[in-house]
């Protein structure tokens, strides 16, 4: 009994260690969309705590690959000390996993907040020339946008002003439409909704798939620390039995 319980706890750690390579995986993809997404807009992101998620994930995700390989290797080997690291590792995964969590959560208010003021600040800017302006288009390409709010944001900035052609950027043209000139007299040729809460959606969405994702793969290790100990005790047992049997046969003697 005492072997099928090594056996399975073997099987079971075996098993979480292919599963941390996935998780890795996972959140590598994870962190390299949250990276990707803050590169395309940065100028819309001007505090650099906005990348703190990503750059945990991502660290967190490393950290699961050097993970799984000493947990296989010290579970087919049955070595105490190694079995030792990967549960101290593991401690120490839990715990940043769930400061990741602690931090996404955290910073789904942060982001919205930043996004906030940072996209007026770069949207009064645009010219239709400068770094700001090619952002902008970007952004309201991508997103299929127009305007902070919506489309009439337009009507109150510098840049419709001196246009003077009532008419908002070509970026806001719906793709569908190659005839479309941006022209307010045609607003079913362009897109009317805001680009504030488009972007925020997504990022949150991102965040929240995050979130997801670290809280499934820490219980995971939760499990894993588990059947370390299970492991652990077995042999201890199987450690102290031979010399018990001993001690009674020479009593009686």
């Amino acid at each position: 009994m005492a072997d099928c319980g090594v056996i399975t706890s073997k099987t079971v750690l075996l098993f979480l260690s292919l599963i941390f390579w996935v998780a890795g995986a996972v959140l590598t993809y994870v962190a390299a969309a949250l990276l990707s997404t803050y590169k395309n807009y940065a100028n819309f992101f001007h505090d650099q705590y906005t990348v703190l998620p990503a750059s945990v994930i991502l660290g967190v995700a490393l950290l699961m690959f050097g993970i799984g390989i000493i947990g296989c290797c010290s579970t087919l080997k049955e070595s105490p000390c190694g079995l030792g690291l990967f549960l101290f590792i593991l401690l120490l995964i839990f715990t940043a996993e769930v400061t990741a969590f602690v931090m996404a959560v955290i910073f789904r208010k942060q982001v919205h907040e930043g996004v906030d003021g940072s996209m007026t600040i770069v949207f009064k800017k645009y010219d239709g020339t400068n770094a700001d302006s090619r952002a902008v288009d970007y952004l309201q390409k991508e997103m299929q946008c127009c305007g902070v709010n919506n489309y009439t944001y337009w009507l109150s900035t510098e840049w419709f002003a001196k246009a003077n052609n009532y008419s908002v950027p070509i970026s806001c043209c719906r793709a569908s439409f190659s005839n479309c000139t941006g022209s307010l007299n045609h607003t079913e040729l362009i897109n009317t909704k805001g680009c504030e809460n488009k972007l925020q959606m997504g990022l949150e969405s991102i965040l929240s798939y995050a979130v997801l994702v670290i809280l499934v793969f820490a219980i995971i290790k939760f499990f894993g620390m588990i059947s370390i100990c299970v492991i652990g005790c077995r042999r201890r047992q199987n450690t102290y039995e031979p010399l018990s049997s001993g001690l009674y046969r020479g009593t009686y003697a």
